[in-house]
């Protein structure tokens, strides 16, 4: 037991149990060479995919703007309406924004958040409407999940929208597999493509400031065959270089180098050399994601399309013309609830330069369909029946 008895020590003598920094915890150990991702949150996706990527600006304009311009019809069962306070509640919603402008904000935060938010002012019915910025707007569940209400939080200021009390509030949002709230935003799933796409940028950017020239090596050799300079020696030069040879000013600026200096260039490794394909390629993820044909985006490399006219065709088809009916059912849906007035509010078809050729065919096929009723053609043209045919 003498022997065991070495390794105690009295109780005064025990190092505390505790022994740790304050700070301790909030410090994050990081490796050298790690790779760096965008967080996936929808403030720090739209900087990095929308504001600091021209790929994923555009693409989002060209949707958002293509969208918020289709011509809008208003109809119910049986009739068709040219005037409406609807139609004029949507030409313009609020003091501030115009239909184009207000469409064009709506369809912009649902593709940047994957949600989009609209705020309905009134009494009795809406007198105006709001587009909410998506990343300030937070889904409060009830007990059986659904949304009871919606805060609107800015800073310390907090605003909530009672939706157990009428509809203040209409949130539209993108399908997500593993959210019962939220949307999911198409910059989360071309995150990859636009971390990879502004890489290649920056790393253009660099070759730019270095003359856009491979990088070299200067080899020293002094006059008794020593290979190492003295500390004035390499600052002298790394000053030198820095002032004289580097970036766009100094392009093609001759070296002058001393005795004892040789200077060795190293050429692009082919790693080198692809990081232009690279960065095409993940531009045409990121327009893919978006569902904008690259050919529209001037992207090349492209040839899914045998010419532009197809290409703009596809991008409505596919593009434009489901997230504008998906937005203005549900925008229909959230003012008959307001209103009272069950009306359905759509693209009209008919007007898109676009799609002019195929409504024209189609428009030919139902008059030339002789064992069709008058009726029935204004029905499958998407018309509603004359008024002394109801």
């Amino acid at each position: 037991m003498a022997v065991f008895d070495l390794f105690r020590r009295p109780a005064s003598e025990v190092a505390p149990e505790t022994k740790a920094s304050a700070a301790g915890p909030v410090v994050h150990w990081s490796g050298a060479g790690r790779v760096s991702w965008t967080p996936r949150d929808t403030v720090s996706l739209t900087r990095a995919g929308f504001t600091g990527n021209p790929v994923g600006f555009r693409a989002v304009k060209v949707i958002a703007e293509a969208a918020a311009a289709l011509p809008l019809v208003l109809q119910s069962e049986d009739a068709r309406f040219s005037t409406h306070p609807w139609l004029g509640l949507l030409q313009r919603p609020n003091p501030a924004q115009g239909r184009a402008e207000f469409l064009e904000a709506l369809y912009g935060q649902l593709l940047l958040s994957g949600n989009g938010y609209l705020e309905a002012v009134g009494e009795m019915a809406p007198h105006e409407l709001y587009v909410l910025r998506s990343d300030r707007m937070h889904v409060v569940p009830g007990a059986d999940g659904w949304p009871v209400a919606y805060d609107y939080v800015l800073g310390n200021r907090k605003h909530r929208y009672d939706m157990t009390e009428g509809k203040p509030v209409c949130h539209i949002r993108n399908f997500h597999p593993q959210d019962d709230h939220y949307g999911l935003t198409p910059l989360e799933a071309a995150s990859t493509a636009v971390d990879v796409h502004n890489a290649a940028a920056r790393w253009s950017k660099a070759l730019l400031d270095n003359a856009a020239r491979p990088s070299g090596a200067i080899v020293y050799k002094g006059a008794e065959g020593q290979g190492a300079m003295s500390a004035d020696q390499y600052d002298r030069l790394v000053s030198e270089m820095e002032a004289h040879h580097t970036g766009a000013r100094n392009a093609g600026r001759p070296m002058l180098l001393e005795g004892g200096l040789d200077w060795k260039p190293m050429g692009f490794s082919p790693s080198d050399m692809e990081f232009q394909k690279t960065k095409e390629a993940a531009a045409r993820d990121i327009a893919l994601v978006f569902g904008v044909p690259p050919m529209l985006l001037g992207i090349p490399g492209d040839a899914t399309y045998a010419n532009y006219q197809e290409a703009h065709r596809a991008f409505y088809r596919l593009t434009v013309l489901p997230l504008a009916s998906k937005v203005l059912a549900a925008m229909s849906n959230w003012l008959s609830e307001l209103t009272g007035e069950a009306l359905t509010l759509g693209p009209d078809l008919d007007q898109i330069p676009a799609l002019s050729e195929e409504r024209e065919a189609r428009w030919r096929r139902v008059a030339s369909a002789e064992f069709l009723t008058d009726a029935e053609k204004r029905v499958a043209l998407g018309l509603p029946p004359r008024p002394q045919e109801e």
